[in-house]
């Protein structure tokens, strides 16, 4: 059987439909499509046009779906929600390999076979846009019992903040508990340097579980709630095993990060390169340019031509040293305005000094010389905050300036 679904119902949460195992397909009215924009966020439409799974009455996204959402303008072919069966479910969630398995091809690898929730899709795209000390912050701050692991009880506790925080309505009391967060966050950001405390651990530990549980206390008592709610998924599956027994380490996250980031921008790198080991300074230029509010990037590619005549290439590791820059960037963009209140435009040494200072990276200056002769717009060899750090922001977040992690 073949059922429609009413744009106007959550494009996540499809419960009130009866599915009776059959195909969803999306009505193909523009009306209707226009109508969505009225209930649906952004990044639930982009969701929702790139999910192909549905069970019992929730959309889900594959492996396959996800990258190609962070990586292509649409899907490369008409999307219908396919209602999979426990069974169907089982076998999925089976052949989903432990996070000691994890690897820069592990999307790849799944393809079809996986199962991401719309919460786990934020998740995801925080992963790919935020800086990993970020993550590092908010994993101790779930680590609850401080034994430096997190159990899927805690991870779940950790989702449903995201849920929370995306949603149109967010009730005063759940504000009030972000603002304590950040605000934590920052005061331990503030008394922590070089990476030594200057109040012993103990204290630490002890203030973290402390604030932990009353900041998320609620959300806690409901964790065995969300759980039995939740189906799993192959995220889930992945970090804490087949029966939700294992725990996880900052170590084996980290590594689940990095190789999502590098498994993403070896797709993106790969769709430029046709097999060679570097990619045009013009496929650079409109690699950065995608995905940004620029409307006409033709005199970012026309300074491409004019200024970089001998064409020498960009290898994947400078690509990927760039956008682990880019994942630092409102670091950057304090030092960046440092210049600008000091009435200063920033040459490239400068440049590389301001990125090394925020983000300890150290850029090529071969490609520092490809971004400057890109953006300098007005070519006098300068990099100002304008030219630069607002289209930079857009090409980040993928398109989406909404702001969806608390780090």
């Amino acid at each position: 059987d073949i059922h429609y679904v009413d744009r106007r119902i959550s494009p996540i949460n499809i419960a009130a439909i009866s599915l009776g195992g059959g195909l969803i397909r999306p009505m193909e009215d523009r009306s209707d499509l226009e109508d969505l924009d009225l209930y649906a966020t952004s990044r639930e439409q982009r969701f929702r046009i790139f999910a192909s799974l549905e069970f019992e009455g929730q959309l889900y996204m594959t492996p396959y779906d996800f990258i190609q959402s962070v990586t292509s303008d649409a899907p490369k072919r008409a999307k219908k929600w396919r209602s999979l069966s426990k069974q169907e479910l089982n076998q999925i969630l089976i052949e989903t390999p432990p996070v000691w398995k994890g690897s820069s091809k592990l999307f790849r690898n799944l393809r079809e076979k996986g199962l991401i929730s719309y919460t786990e899709y934020l998740f995801l795209l925080c992963i790919l846009t935020k800086p990993h000390a970020g993550f590092k912050i908010a994993f101790n701050m779930f680590d609850t019992d401080g034994n430096e692991m997190v159990d899927k009880k805690e991870f779940l506790v950790l989702q449903e903040i995201f849920r929370k925080k995306n949603e149109k309505r967010e009730r005063k009391g759940d504000e009030e508990k972000r603002i304590m967060l950040l605000c934590f966050l920052k005061l331990l950001q503030v008394l922590k340097t070089d990476g030594k405390d200057l109040v012993p651990r103990s204290y630490w530990d002890t203030l973290r579980r402390s604030t932990s549980q009353a900041l998320f206390s609620d959300l806690a008592e409901r964790a065995d709630d969300i759980s039995s709610l939740l189906s799993d998924t192959t995220l889930l599956v992945h970090f804490f095993g087949k029966k939700g027994k294992a725990e996880l380490n900052f170590d084996d996250f980290y590594r689940f990060m990095d190789n999502l980031q590098t498994e993403v921008l070896e797709i993106e790198f790969l769709s430029y390169s046709n097999g060679m080991n570097t990619i045009s300074e013009e496929d650079f230029a409109h690699i950065l340019l995608r995905y940004t509010n620029v409307e006409n990037t033709s005199s970012y590619l026309e300074n491409v031509h004019c200024r970089i005549p001998e064409e020498k290439g960009i290898t994947f590791d400078e690509f990927r040293s760039f956008f682990q820059f880019l994942n630092n960037l409102e670091d950057f963009a304090i030092a960046m305005q440092m210049y600008n209140f000091a009435n200063r435009s920033i040459g490239q040494d400068e440049f590389k000094r301001a990125v090394y200072v925020a983000t300890g990276l150290k850029l090529s200056a071969h490609l520092v010389n490809t971004v400057f002769k890109i953006f300098d717009v007005d070519r006098d060899d300068q990099l100002s905050y304008k030219e630069f750090i607002g289209i930079m922001k857009d090409r980040l977040n993928r398109g989406f300036r909404v702001r969806i992690c608390l780090f």
